[in-house]
């Protein structure tokens, strides 16, 4: 076989693996709050901490990749991947576990920021379009099957072999690359933009921080408001930096194109939209429902399967129909799907998500090649790489910030409408006198079953259906909220994402402010 198919495959396991590390842990995420005694905010930090450092060092390691050789920084982010994998199923505590989280979306934005210059470097011609095709299908390949072997895994053997699986696959990737993958780097590259590295990561963790901790601390704290503003001064900071820089980490001249700024806003409005949704929607199908995780894997197959079908389909009609009706006809699926999804209440089984399922299944499904076509195919060649990287790095400050957002309102809601449900019974008046202290805690903790025990028969009877009631409607209000992302980007992107922005393939990038050279992404 030629060198440059085993590149190909080197690529594609690595990105199928860290990719699927995304899809995998929401449905273990029950198994691993009663496992490590996690609270609400420890299970949106096993995501979001892996979110959060992707999204930050992805551009950075891009440009590192340039300088320092991508083989190299692709070979080095899969030995963090694979090292901080194993330290993820060895944590014994929720904070060892987030720790190695945020470990390993370091290790994935390094290969991730190489994957696309690594198969560039090694195809040419009609042949590059066609390992492109096959690295698309890698990537919806992950998404598709990642609940189902999450569920498989974390049922058979446990939460912590989703993990422990990466270590073997990640030695072979290793030994694949340095054996066959041919290195590369930017002749003209100059540096990291450090300040930028520093000000963005540390504004978007502050941001995710205040947004986690306010229902804790208190709106009007002086730690959150602190957080809040420093998270404000940072990115001020960032966005002046940037413009000053020869070779920034982010080029803002590329969102003077209006498409180039409406790829990123739906990139951003998909996740923090539907993507962000799957770990509540987990939460409910197994705490609620009490379904296994593999039993709630296989649920989300409409979701999964569609999205995969359609997208193909979707693929073939970006050349015939205009981006911005896939783009926008995609995020208006998505919101339907998530309003026909909040009809959600106490009394539904989980075939009421069933409509919601298909409809977001397919609007997935059509967003996500155009939306990749889209982000480089109005920029430059020249400029392609940061484009992808750019677009990327909204879809997972998207997830991290989706995330954070949607759990402040769904937290403050469960807990009191739990409580006024409560109140309309007499056992659940009893709860709520005897129990109040540890209620509070218990409901943000997710650890109602373990209050429950240590109630009298009634009690425990009403605090479960309380509990019931006031996590359906919580949910049901963050469906409604994740439906109006979903809209507004449908909106945007229809409006910003024009047919005249998109560029020849020999178009100068002189239109342009002069910016960096091709970062990888």
């Amino acid at each position: 076989m030629e060198r440059k198919w085993w590149t190909l495959i080197a690529v594609s396991v690595a990105i199928f693996m860290l990719l699927l590390d995304i899809t995998v842990v929401n449905v273990a995420l029950p198994d691993i709050q009663r496992s490590l005694h996690s609270s609400f905010q420890d299970l949106q930090w096993v995501v979001n901490a892996y979110a959060l450092t992707l999204a930050a060092f992805l551009l950075t390691a891009g440009a590192l990749a340039d300088l320092l050789g991508r083989r190299r920084v692709f070979v080095a982010g899969l030995i963090v991947f694979t090292i901080s994998s194993a330290a993820c199923g060895l944590s014994s505590t929720p904070l060892a576990l987030n720790l190695a989280r945020a470990v390993q979306g370091i290790g994935g934005a390094m290969m991730f920021a190489t994957s696309l210059a690594l198969i560039a470097q090694a195809f040419r011609g009609r042949e590059r379009g066609v390992a492109f095709g096959i690295y698309g299908g890698v990537i919806g390949a992950a998404v598709a099957v990642g609940p189902v072997i999450g569920g498989v895994i974390t049922a058979g053997i446990g939460w912590e072999w989703i993990f422990f699986v990466n270590v073997p696959i990640g030695v072979a990737a290793v030994v694949l690359t340095l054996s066959q993958v041919a290195e590369s780097r930017d002749p003209e590259a100059t540096g990291v933009d450090w300040v930028g590295l520093v000000t963005f990561s540390g504004s978007l963790f502050l941001l995710v921080f205040a947004l986690i901790k306010g229902n804790e601390d208190g709106w009007g704290s002086t730690r959150i408001l602190s957080y809040l503003v420093g998270s404000a001064i940072l990115l001020a900071v960032f966005l002046i930096a940037e413009r000053r820089q020869r070779r920034p980490m982010l080029d803002l001249t590329l969102f003077r194109r209006p498409a180039f700024a409406g790829a990123s806003i739906v990139a951003f409005a998909i996740s923090a939209s539907m993507f962000s949704m799957f770990l509540y929607l987990t939460l409910y199908i197994q705490d609620v429902l009490g379904y296994g995780p593999l039993q709630a894997g296989l649920r989300f197959l409409p979701v999964t399967l569609l999205s995969f079908v359609v997208a193909p389909i979707s693929g073939r009609l970006s050349v015939r129909v205009p981006m911005r009706l896939l783009l926008g006809a995609g995020l208006l699926l998505v919101s339907a799907g998530l309003l026909a999804m909040s009809v959600v209440d106490a009394r539904s089984g989980w075939t009421t998500l069933i409509p919601g399922f298909v409809l977001a299944g397919a609007g997935i499904g059509m967003i996500n090649p155009p939306l990749a076509s889209t982000a480089i195919g109005v920029v430059p060649v020249a400029r392609s790489g940061m484009a992808s990287g750019i677009n990327n790095t909204f879809r997972q400050v998207g997830i991290a910030t989706g995330i954070a957002a949607l759990g402040a309102v769904f937290q403050h809601e469960v807990t009191h409408k739990t409580s006024a449900a409560l109140a309309a019974t007499t056992p659940g008046r009893e709860v709520l006198g005897s129990a109040h202290g540890h209620l509070t805690g218990a409901l943000v903790s997710g650890d109602v079953a373990q209050l429950a025990r240590q109630l009298a028969p009634a009690a425990r009877l009403a605090l479960r259906v309380s509990y019931r009631v006031g996590f359906t409607d919580a949910l049901s209000s963050i469906l409604v909220i994740a439906a109006v992302i979903a809209l507004v980007g449908a909106m945007l992107g229809f409006v910003l994402v024009r047919s005249r922005d998109f560029v020849s393939s020999g178009e100068s990038a002189a239109e342009f402010e002069p910016g960096p050279a091709e970062v990888a992404a």
